[in-house]
């Protein structure tokens, strides 16, 4: 059964894009014609295999759907670290940074590109048996401190109390685990 380019309806589909929207795969059918148009990659559908290199640089440093012979918009890539001076653009294309300094130089550009690549700043994932309990542990007590710190706002100083106490009993619990209480 051969399917037809979602977007012109004319030509066969030879080319599945598929995203996650709302936790739902949605699968999208184009023709390389309208493909090469309108996909995120820049890439020539008849050309070699794009390196993984090339993959990630195009994907960190282009806006998405970005239309084949626009120009891509200039961001502020010749930003340098003054300890290695690696540039912004290189990260991008390398997708790793020169020195640990790098991260302090470049941080105001990093929360839109976690945003765009892994759905916000902060990694969520699996972790090793050992350490989820760990973690558990830490985000509760983040948790509590917020809501003691909400608490003393409001001078529910009793309710304060409480959560306080209850942080102490949670950082007890993380020094057996093995944590580090900070």
């Amino acid at each position: 059964m051969e399917m037809i380019c979602e977007h012109c309806k004319q030509r066969n589909a030879t080319v599945t894009v598929t995203q996650v929207q709302n936790g739902q795969k949605v699968e999208h059918h184009y023709c390389d014609v309208c493909a090469s148009q309108f996909h995120p990659f820049h890439a020539e559908f008849k050309q070699e295999p794009v390196s993984i290199q090339q993959l990630l640089s195009n994907w960190f440093g282009s806006p998405t759907w970005q239309k084949v012979g626009e120009k891509q918009q200039t961001q502020p890539q010749q930003q340098t670290c003054p300890q290695c001076e690696f540039t912004y653009k290189q990260f991008l294309k390398e997708g790793k940074f020169g020195c640990p300094s790098c991260y302090d130089t470049f941080s105001e550009h990093l929360p839109k590109l976690f945003n765009r690549i892994q759905a916000g700043p902060q990694h969520i994932g699996k972790m090793p048996g050992a350490h989820s309990n760990v973690y558990v542990i830490k985000k509760q007590i983040e948790e509590i401190r917020k809501r003691m710190k909400f608490a003393v706002d409001e001078e529910q100083f009793e309710e304060a109390a409480k959560l306080r106490d209850e942080v102490k009993e949670l950082e007890k619990q993380l020094q057996f685990e093995g944590g580090d209480v900070s």
